[in-house]
């Protein structure tokens, strides 16, 4: 299944992340961070990556947000994004980002690569549920300052470095690294970071 993960692709486990209780405050930026199920390395392929970025355009336009900054790595994501709106819910939004792309790799899955259903599938109670992303919520944390959202900007481009995928942090594809330091095209782009953000 090479749109998946090629044969003997082997992660060690990130670290896992407690359940936290949302906070929708006006003027917070939020820094996400989502797994894929049983860490598998999904979005190591092209594919599940161009559809991960299209739900997230569309999710922005819908639920109302600015994207500042993002990394996707093979089995999770981070993204740092700004609610513009002063009633949001940080919860639609993640549901937003994750449920398309979610739905169309499981099509795809059962359509090309059936035999990958079993690993992917599990009973909860009378119902079967097959998962492209790791139950619960993920990571979320509010931030306020802008130091804080400049040390984790740096954090999350720094992610493909620390794992040895690249030297770089620009030069990793689904990033906005090459974006932010220097203002280059990549197949999702970010929106402006306000300057007093940046302060």
């Amino acid at each position: 299944m090479d749109w998946i993960c090629d044969s003997g692709f082997n992660l060690p486990m990130p670290t896992s992340y407690r359940h936290r209780r949302n906070y929708n405050a006006p003027g917070h930026a939020h820094s996400l961070t989502f797994s894929c199920y049983r860490q598998f390395p999904f979005l190591r392929s092209e594919l599940t990556c161009s559809w991960l970025a299209e739900s997230i355009d569309a999710a922005r336009t819908t639920q109302r947000f600015l994207l500042w900054a993002y990394v996707f790595m093979p089995e999770h994501v981070h993204a740092v994004v700004y609610p513009t709106e002063s009633d949001y819910d940080i919860a639609e939004i993640r549901k937003a980002i994750k449920g398309p792309i979610g739905r169309r790799a499981i099509q795809h899955i059962e359509a090309n690569s059936p035999e990958w259903l079993d690993q992917i599938t599990r009973q909860r109670g009378g119902r079967t549920e097959r998962l492209f992303w790791k139950s619960g919520g993920g990571y979320d944390r509010n931030i306020t300052a802008p130091r804080t959202l400049l040390a984790t900007i740096d954090y999350i481009h720094l992610n493909p470095v620390r794992r040895g995928l690249v030297e770089r942090a620009e030069d990793w594809r689904w990033s906005s690294a090459a974006s932010t330091l220097y203002g280059k095209e990549r197949p999702l782009q970010v929106d402006p970071i306000p300057a007093d953000w940046l302060e």
